[in-house]
């Protein structure tokens, strides 16, 4: 029993270490390819991030029928490697000349082979062990979130410094991580499957976990979470920088980072505040969320609007960390635990690029980034409450 232990506590720190590691870069990159387009003369790089991040998440949505089924044919520990291989490749593209809203579509491709893997890999570590599966995704996300808030801060740091530096330091973080995975104890795959039936079934595939109650109730949730999350991250960027004239990378990065501390700290108090039995709860965080988003969009000063992104954070963190749990528990008996990360990747980001693709049209068309804003804030409110709209159904379920 103690040598299973070890080997279980071993997997998770590795798993944990090398998702911190992929994820900080991942975020870190995000703002060195927005210190590129300044280096290259953008008039406005803070606009271009969103095209930049449409070419990220159209990966995920393209590949979607098929990275589910590769994660689940291959031992996890390889797919997570090859992922980060991918995201390699795609890093170094930007010492050429190669477009980074292509290079980053690369990295995107690494990221969406990754994904299904790193959720996937913590139902092989702890079993049959639903409490432990509970904890093991609440403390993966905070490790994740904790990369996306340093991740972005030191992006934010080495773009103002010399994006070059920037690139050599994602290319070393990613490399680091590739490491670490073969320390990661986890099944073999399942050779059998073949990934021209898969993907014929990978939308029958959706259609199930929709049809169920409690994974349609945490896919909508999550999506429309992640869908808020990736507009906000470039929406706030170019709001900061026109209300409280903020244009220098570090600080704004480090301002954006607050979000990422906010989840870090919902994600630790989701277990003493939201028992998985009432999982369903968690809609009530995402009102919070949305009243959060639109007090921080009156400019008022930069303290309180800082304050407020380390709320919206923190609600965000309480919001999606039940979610992710039952849907992991529920779409493994279901569609398998690769398959459901796959098609969790695919709701959210083709929520994601609705989002940020009607982002992109709204400030192109004229309209101000304020008003921008609270209209996806609003779009989040209509989906939390079409979730609202479901408890009663769940709580007759349980």
């Amino acid at each position: 029993m103690n040598r299973i232990s070890s080997s279980v506590s071993r997997s998770l720190r590795s798993l944990y270490v090398s998702q911190f590691l992929s994820a900080f870069a991942d975020n870190a990159v995000f703002f060195v390819i927005l210190g590129v387009l300044s280096a290259r003369g953008s008039a406005n790089p803070e606009e271009g991030m969103l095209g930049v991040q449409l070419g990220f998440l159209l990966a995920y949505v393209v590949l979607a029928p098929f990275v589910g089924t590769f994660a689940d044919k291959n031992r996890k520990s390889r797919v997570l490697l090859i992922g980060n291989l991918l995201k390699t490749a795609g890093t170094l593209l930007l010492f050429t000349s190669f477009p980074p809203a292509a290079a980053y579509a690369l990295v995107g491709v690494g990221a969406v082979v990754f994904s299904p893997a790193k959720y996937g890999v913590l139902t092989d570590i702890t079993g049959e062990d639903k409490a432990q599966l509970y904890r093991a995704n609440g403390n993966l996300e905070s490790y994740t979130i904790l990369a996306i808030l340093l991740g972005t801060v030191a992006g934010g740091w080495l773009a103002s410094l010399a994006p070059a530096l920037g690139i050599t330091v994602c290319v070393l973080l990613y490399l680091a991580s590739s490491v670490l995975t073969p320390l990661i104890s986890c099944r073999e795959g399942n050779p059998e499957l073949r990934y021209g039936a898969s993907a014929a079934s990978f939308f029958r595939e959706v259609r199930i976990l929709f049809a169920e109650p409690k994974s349609r109730f945490s896919l909508v949730g999550t999506s429309a979470f992640w869908m808020t999350s990736s507009v906000l991250r470039i929406t706030f960027l170019i709001w900061i920088a026109q209300y409280l004239g903020v244009q220098n990378q570090l600080l704004q990065s480090g301002i954006i980072g607050a979000t990422g501390v906010g989840i870090v700290i919902g994600a630790l108090l989701t277990p003493r505040l939201v028992r998985i039995e009432k999982f369903y709860r968690a809609y009530l965080f995402g009102f919070l969320m949305l009243a959060a988003i639109l007090l921080a969009l009156l400019p008022v000063h930069l303290v309180l609007t800082i304050i407020l992104l380390l709320l919206i954070g923190t609600l965000g963190g309480l919001f999606i960390i039940p979610m992710n749990t039952v849907l992991q528990d529920q779409g493994k008996d279901l569609v398998g635990s690769g398959k459901t990360i796959a098609i969790q990747n695919f709701s959210e980001n083709l929520f994601m690029i609705g989002g940020v693709g009607l982002a992109k049209l709204l400030i192109a068309g004229g309209l101000n980034v304020s008003l921008t804003t609270a209209g996806i804030a609003l779009v989040f409110g209509a989906l939390v409450w079409y979730l609202k709209g479901m408890v009663p159904r769940l709580k007759q379920a349980m």
